[in-house]
């Protein structure tokens, strides 16, 4: 275990390689589950205020989801997530671009300049999940055969999985906390 700060990581984050590999898992984590999105509880005060804009990025029937069910929901466990299509597919944020690969609807905005709010944070670090105890944060490694291919990418490029978190890392902890982290792995 590696402890930086408030955050307590598995050796799996330092231990493994990763890089997202859209072409060839068609943005898998964004359908196979059994829950949307996990959010925080700001996230959810900030997807529906920017939704109004967000709307028009995602599909139609991922609107219509979200008009019936509302912009975020409580999932079976009693936690806040983004909704899902049907019978828990993909995102309601979702997205197909014109190559059949599943993208955020929400980022497409950001990405876009349209809103400031990139995606939720549990998207933005996955493999990584984080789990919320009451004096510290767990992070973990999500390991999923979805992931494969990221994997395999991530081994021939050599990049660890902490170095290809390193914008969400950031995002979610801070500069200086992320260059706590590269000492604590790599001194």
């Amino acid at each position: 275990m590696i402890l930086v700060g408030n955050a307590v990581l598995s050796d799996d984050i330092k231990e493994n390689f990763f890089v997202c590999d859209l072409e060839a898992c068609k943005g898998a984590c964004c359908v196979e589950g059994d829950a949307g999105a996990p959010l925080e509880d700001e996230e959810t005060e900030i997807i529906e205020r920017i939704y109004p804009i967000v709307k028009d990025y995602i599909t139609e029937e991922g609107r219509k989801v979200i008009e019936s069910q509302g912009t975020w929901v409580f999932d079976k466990d009693g936690d806040k997530g983004t909704p899902t299509i049907g019978d828990n597919r993909e995102c309601a944020y979702a997205l197909y671009d014109e190559r059949g690969i599943l993208k955020c609807g929400i980022e497409q905005a950001y990405l876009d300049g349209k809103i400031d709010f990139k995606k939720p944070i549990s998207c933005h670090m996955y493999p990584i999940r984080v789990t919320k105890y009451e004096e510290f944060d767990a992070l973990n490694y999500d390991r999923w055969h979805i992931c494969d291919p990221a994997c395999q990418l991530g081994k021939s490029l050599q990049v660890p999985l902490y170095r290809f978190l390193k914008d969400a890392l950031v995002r979610k902890y801070g500069e200086a906390w992320y260059e706590e982290l590269l000492q604590e792995i790599e001194s």
